[in-house]
């Protein structure tokens, strides 16, 4: 409290004591008990009025104890059912979670993780994935710029994810609990399948697989490949000593159009406890149609060969970069590219518009841009020679196909001359441009469609960043690919506009998120979200159906219909205002990661706790880890003096006592007849 309040206190006692004499004793006749009680109630009320007004801070001392945190983690996934370790789990747990020392010296935080990491103390064990990255890089932003022990009870096969070994904070300790039977059983397994979705008719695809087995000596295995009851393919494989691994390539006939259902299977003569990775199904669709993609460039730059990679991702496509000089004949592309165009393109320009080729146009600092005016009317070019960068800004609005904002605001810009670009009424703007934080208000990709013509244009050179940049922020190409991707396809189609378009894959392995877009146009082709979208879907085994509802998002409507089992499904999506519809069909295959396994990976557990200076423990050692966390001096509470500070004019007890006084003051003097 400062000197000022001190004083502005000390005036207030006076000045109350002061008005309450002059008040009730000054000129009484009596200065009975009656005069004095009035006198007390009314320097009472008047000393709270005046604290009121000066409004002095109370401060109070508190002590905190801050006890170091200690995340339990239990694997929730259904390997751990799988392995008959739920029980296991569940006693190891409750030995750590009860045992009072640990309370008394750590800050115990429950979790149960699968695909994510969630606080809870009850257990299932039917997660569908394991990811226990994602279990260190929420520890990490949860107990930040903190020393902790983490106790974790795994069996240690992660499922998808980064490598976990590293993921975790090195100078935070990991105890890890292995949790199954580390005995070595023998067990041959396919490891991994390598696919196209997608192959070609009368052409012939590759399949790679990758077969391993553990524990005794194995010579010798049987490798198949069937579809339905026909055996397609047989081989041997063999092992050696030293070589516990194989890879099997084999390339299967395109004969026939269509959705293909495939078998892979290993088998030895020897007995073993998981026969289940020893099968893994695929699917390839077999297509008869190629989109060929010409590039077609007067100078060498890094975008034709990022245009390339993000174009053939997808097994429909293939691009050729050419020169001008080149080209023989239009006949052998369905879609042209033309990068940074001059005068020099002006014969396969008239071409192009001859053979009725759709196009998309990128410009630069080396473009053309009087030629590019001559050659087209969908946006007008008036540009200088000076330099400028273009950020890209995503329109939300867009309608021509469904796409998400896969990160255009974090997109590094691209260069191009500065100017005004005027678009015309035809055309659709996906990405405006701005420099810096301002909006330019002119475009940077936007599409046309005239007359049954579709064109694009990409107003900037160095899009090659935009793909490194989509890896940096997903850890992937695909996002920026399946962008690409469906640019490529609004060029390849020339169909008429629908109003209801319905994106789906053919077919889905169990366990992955299963989803279904829609997108539903009114008659002026504008998205519409009022529409009420429903979709039917039903087992073509079983005939069950079961409906659900679509859910709008920005530009597309979606379903989710994780939970379905394996098999074939045929589905049908209404638009009930209007009664448009859609039917079509997709495969889910059977395939349950968390059951390749047989045992624990007790070695990368081990790899783990050296890495962040813990120790590796078995269920049956659960004693010997509570020791070890109750012994460790580093592991300390840190007692914590908070300062709390409180306005006088907060505290509503003191507007009481006020009100009290006043009305006790009242009712004595109407009491005794002093009104």
């Amino acid at each position: 409290m400062t000197t000022n309040t001190l004083l502005l206190l000390i005036l207030s006692i006076v000045i109350a004591a002061v008005l309450s004499y002059f008040q009730y004793l000054y000129k009484a006749k009596s200065q009975s008990k009656v005069y004095w009680l009035l006198a007390f109630l009314r320097f009472a009320s008047i000393f709270g009025f005046l604290l009121l007004l000066i409004n002095p801070i109370i401060s109070r001392t508190e002590l905190e104890i801050i006890k170091t945190p200690l995340p339990i983690v239990v694997d929730n996934s259904s390997s751990i059912s799988f392995l008959k370790a739920n029980a296991q789990a569940e006693k190891v747990y409750e030995a750590l979670v009860s045992n009072k020392d640990l309370q008394n010296k750590f800050e115990v935080q429950p979790f149960l993780f699968d695909a994510t990491l969630q606080p809870s103390d009850t257990f299932n064990f039917k997660g569908k994935q394991t990811q226990l990255d994602v279990v260190a890089k929420d520890l990490m932003n949860l107990n930040k710029n903190l020393r902790y022990p983490t106790v974790l009870l795994t069996d240690g096969n992660q499922t998808s994810g980064d490598d976990y070994v590293y993921s975790f904070d090195s100078e935070n300790s990991v105890f890890p609990v292995v949790l199954g039977d580390t005995t070595a059983v023998f067990d041959l397994k396919i490891s991994q399948l390598n696919v196209n979705k997608y192959a070609f008719y009368k052409n012939k695809f590759p399949v790679e697989v990758f077969v391993q087995y553990s524990g005794k000596r194995l010579n010798a295995a049987n490798f198949s490949i069937s579809e339905g009851k026909n055996t397609i393919l047989k081989q041997a494989v063999s092992f050696t000593a030293g070589q516990r691994t194989a890879t099997v390539t084999v390339f299967l006939p395109a004969d026939k159009i269509g959705l293909h259902l495939f078998k892979a299977n290993i088998t030895a003569g020897v007995k073993e406890k998981n026969n289940y990775n020893n099968t893994k199904n695929f699917a390839v669709e077999v297509l008869d149609q190629k989109t060929t993609v010409g590039l077609v460039s007067a100078i060498n730059h890094p975008d034709l060969s990022a245009f390339k990679r993000a174009i053939e991702t997808n097994a429909q496509r293939k691009v050729s970069i050419v020169k001008l000089q080149e080209i023989k004949s239009l006949s052998d592309y369905n879609i042209l590219i033309f990068y940074q165009p001059n005068a020099s393109f002006k014969s396969i320009f008239d071409s192009a518009k001859a053979a009725g080729i759709n196009t998309l146009v990128v410009t630069g600092m080396t473009t053309d841009f009087i030629f590019l005016n001559q050659q087209q009317n969908d946006l007008d070019f008036k540009v200088t020679n000076q330099k400028e960068d273009f950020l890209p800004s995503f329109n939300t609005k867009f309608n021509l196909f469904a796409l998400d904002n896969i990160g255009f605001d974090n997109f590094p810009p691209l260069a191009h001359p500065f100017g005004t670009i005027t678009a015309k009424e035809n055309v659709t703007v996906l990405l405006s441009s701005k420099i810096r934080s301002i909006d330019t208000g002119l475009p940077l990709l936007a599409f046309t469609e005239v007359g049954g013509k579709r064109a694009a244009y990409l107003l900037g050179e160095n899009s090659w960043k935009w793909r490194l940049q989509s890896h940096v922020d997903q850890q992937s190409f695909e996002k920026y690919d399946v962008f690409i991707d469906k640019t490529i396809q609004f060029l390849a189609s020339n169909s008429s506009k629908k109003s209801l378009v319905v994106t789906h894959e053919n077919f889905y392995n169990s366990g992955e998120a299963i989803a279904i877009t829609a997108q539903f146009f009114n008659k002026n082709y504008e998205f519409d979200d009022n529409a009420r979208l429903t979709i039917s879907v039903t087992n073509v085994k079983n005939k069950q159906t079961k409906n659900y509802d679509l859910l709008k998002g920005t530009n597309a409507y979606q379903v989710n219909l994780d939970g379905l089992s394996a098999g074939s499904y045929t589905f049908t999506v209404k638009e009930l205002n209007t009664k448009t519809s859609y039917s079509g069909r997709f495969e889910i295959l059977d395939f349950d990661i968390e059951k390749q396994f047989v045992a624990p990976d007790y070695t990368k557990l081990s790899q783990l706790a050296e890495q962040t200076k813990g120790k590796v423990f078995l269920p049956s050692q659960v004693e010997q880890l509570i020791q070890q966390l109750l012994a460790d001096e580093s592991y300390k509470a840190i007692e914590k003096e908070n300062v709390i500070k409180s306005p006088l004019i907060d505290w509503i007890w003191l507007l009481i006592l006020i009100a009290l006084c006043l009305t006790s003051e009242w009712f004595v003097r109407k009491y005794h007849g002093l009104l």
